[in-house]
C-alpha cells in the first residue's frame, strides 16, 4: 500500500506540513516495501488558485491509497475521495512519527475537510 505524507523535505525525518495543498513536496511511502519516493509539489506551492485540486491529482495519480497530512480544504478533500484515497490529519512532527502513528492506529479518518478553501 502507498501512503502520501505532505513535507517539505526529502525524507522521513523531514517535518509533516500541515497544508496539503501547498506542500513543497509529497513522500510516497510503499508499506510492501519500506521505500519512499518523492514527489516535488512546487507548481502548487505558489499557485494563485487549484492547488488543493492539483495536488489531490497529483497524490492520486502516485497510487496511493492514503493520505496523512495536516489539513486538508473541502476542494482537495472531494478530489481525494472521488480517486478512493482515505485521508488522515496529523500534527506530527516529522513524516516518520506520522507513520508510526498510522501503522498503531492512532490516526482518525477524515470524514470531510478540516478546513475551508484558500487556508494559509
Amino acid at each position: 500500500m502507498k501512503i502520501v505524507f505532505s513535507t517539505s523535505g526529502a525524507d522521513l525525518d523531514a517535518p509533516l506540513d500541515s497544508r496539503f495543498g501547498r506542500a513543497a513536496k509529497f513522500l510516497v511511502y510503499d508499506t510492501e516495501t519500506d521505500t519512499f519516493t518523492v514527489v516535488v509539489n512546487l507548481q502548487n506551492l505558489n499557485a494563485a488558485q487549484g492547488a488543493g485540486i492539483q495536488s489531490a491529482q497529483t497524490v492520486a495519480a502516485s497510487g496511493a491509497q492514503v493520505l496523512v497530512t495536516g489539513h486538508c480544504g473541502p476542494k482537495a478533500f472531494r478530489v481525494l475521495k472521488a480517486a478512493g484515497i482515505d485521508v488522515y490529519t496529523s500534527d506530527a512532527p516529522t513524516v516518520a512519527a506520522a507513520l508510526t502513528l498510522y501503522r498503531e492506529g492512532k490516526l482518525k479518518k477524515s470524514l470531510d475537510a478540516d478546513v475551508e478553501g484558500h487556508w494559509a
